[in-house]
C-alpha cells in the first residue's frame, strides 16, 4: 500500500501556528510564576488550582505509557473521546470536499461530528451478524475518503469486529483507520494498540469512562503515530484537560488491580444477567457481548422501555437504529441494579 501520512493532513493545518500558552514557552524549574495572568493569591479550593494545568498531561501520559506499553509520544489525551473524534475530523477532512465512512449501527458521534465539521458521510451497514461488509466498503472508498471509523467492540451491538477484516482495511486503505476500543477491557480480544508500528495509518481510541469508571472526568485517549499526535496537539485547545481531572485520573491509574477486579465482576454479572434475561418471556434474543452491556431484542421495545421508565429504570431504546429493530441496550449494572431490572422485566404486563 502506497501510504503518505503527511499528504492526508489538511493544508491549513500543516501551516497552522498553534496557540502558544505561557507554559509552552517555559521549560525547566522556577519558584515564581507571573507569566499567565493567573490569580497569584490562590483559590477557594486549594492553592494549586489557581494555576493552569499541564497542557500536555505529561504525568498522566507517563502512567498510561507504562500501563499500555506505548511510548508517551504516541499518546494523545482528549476531553473525552468526543474531542478526539472532532480533532481527527479537523486534522484530516476538508469541509464539503472530503468524506468518511461509518458502519452502522455504530457510535452516533462519528456522524454528528461529521455534520458539525461539514464532512461528507458515507454509510456502509454492517452485515446481519454485525460484521464488516468488506466488498461494500471497498466500493464506497474514493480518492476523497480520508477516514474509516470502526468501533470494536461495537456500540450498540456489543460484539467485536473480526480482527482479520480490520487488518485487511489497514493494509489496503490509504487513509486513516480509527479503531474505537472504548469497551476493549471487557473483551477477550487483544487491543490494536500494539500494532501502531506496523500501521502508520492506525488510530486507536480508548477511554477511562468505561472499565476505569471515570466517566465524569472526561478522559479520552488516542494512540497513534507520533506525527498524528503532533498534528492533534496543534489543533487542541491549550488546556483541554483540567488540573482536577489530571490529578484524579493519575491517582486512578495507580489502582490497576482494583480495576481488573471490577472488570471481572462486571463480566460475571454480564453472563448472569444474560442467562436470567433468557428466562423472561418478553425477551426474544440476546446478542453476544464483548462489552459492559447487552443488546436485547424484545417483544415491544418502546412499550417495555416506557414501562421500565415508569419504575425509575432507564435503559436505551435502540429499536429505530439500523439492524437493531425491536432492541433495547441494557448496561450491566451492579448486582442489586440487575436484580431490580430482572424483577421489573418479569412483571411487565404485556408479557
Amino acid at each position: 500500500m502506497q501510504f503518505d501520512l503527511e499528504s492526508l493532513v489538511r493544508e491549513n493545518i500543516k501551516k497552522l501556528v498553534p496557540y502558544s500558552s505561557a507554559r509552552d514557552e517555559f521549560h525547566g524549574e522556577a519558584k515564581i510564576f507571573i507569566d499567565a495572568n493567573e490569580n497569584s493569591l490562590g483559590s477557594p479550593l486549594t492553592k494549586w488550582y489557581n494555576r493552569y494545568p499541564d497542557p500536555y498531561q505529561q504525568e498522566l501520559k507517563e502512567k498510561l505509557s507504562e500501563i499500555k506499553a506505548v511510548p508517551k509520544e504516541n499518546i494523545f489525551i482528549g476531553n473525552g473521546s468526543d474531542e478526539v473524534i472532532d480533532i481527527l475530523y479537523r486534522a484530516f477532512c476538508e469541509p464539503a470536499k472530503d468524506n468518511v465512512i461509518i458502519c452502522p449501527p455504530t457510535y452516533g458521534m462519528y456522524e454528528v461530528s461529521a455534520n458539525i465539521n461539514n464532512v461528507i458521510l458515507k454509510k456502509v451497514n454492517l452485515t446481519k451478524d454485525f460484521q464488516l461488509d468488506l466488498p461494500a466498503l471497498e466500493e464506497a472508498v474514493d480518492e476523497n475518503t480520508k477516514i474509516i471509523w470502526l468501533c470494536s467492540p461495537n456500540n450498540p451491538t456489543a460484539n467485536s469486529l473480526n480482527r482479520e477484516d480490520i487488518e485487511i482495511i489497514l493494509n489496503n486503505f490509504p487513509g486513516i483507520v480509527v479503531v474505537d476500543e472504548a469497551y476493549i477491557n471487557f473483551s477477550r480480544h487483544r487491543s490494536f494498540v500494539q500494532e501502531l508500528k506496523e500501521y502508520p495509518n492506525l488510530v486507536v481510541m480508548q477511554t477511562l469512562s468505561k472499565a476505569w469508571g471515570l466517566a465524569a472526568l472526561r478522559i479520552g485517549m488516542a494512540f497513534a503515530d507520533e506525527y498524528i499526535v503532533r498534528v492533534m496537539n496543534k489543533i487542541k485547545p491549550p488546556y483541554n484537560i483540567s488540573q482536577a481531572a489530571q490529578e484524579l485520573a493519575s491517582k486512578a491509574l495507580d489502582e490497576v488491580d482494583q480495576v481488573n477486579d471490577m472488570i471481572r465482576l462486571l463480566v460475571e454479572e454480564r453472563k448472569s444477567l444474560e442467562e436470567k434475561l433468557k428466562l423472561i418471556s418478553v425477551v426474544k434474543h440476546i446478542y453476544p457481548s464483548d462489552a459492559n452491556f447487552l443488546l436485547v431484542r424484545v417483544t415491544d421495545a418502546k412499550s417495555i422501555y416506557n414501562y421500565l421508565l415508569g419504575k425509575s429504570i432507564v435503559v436505551r431504546d435502540r429499536s429505530k437504529v439500523e439492524l437493531c429493530e425491536g432492541c433495547l441496550r441494557i448496561t450491566v449494572g451492579s448486582p442489586n441494579e440487575n436484580k431490580v431490572l430482572l424483577e421489573a422485566m418479569a412483571t411487565y404486563p404485556g408479557r
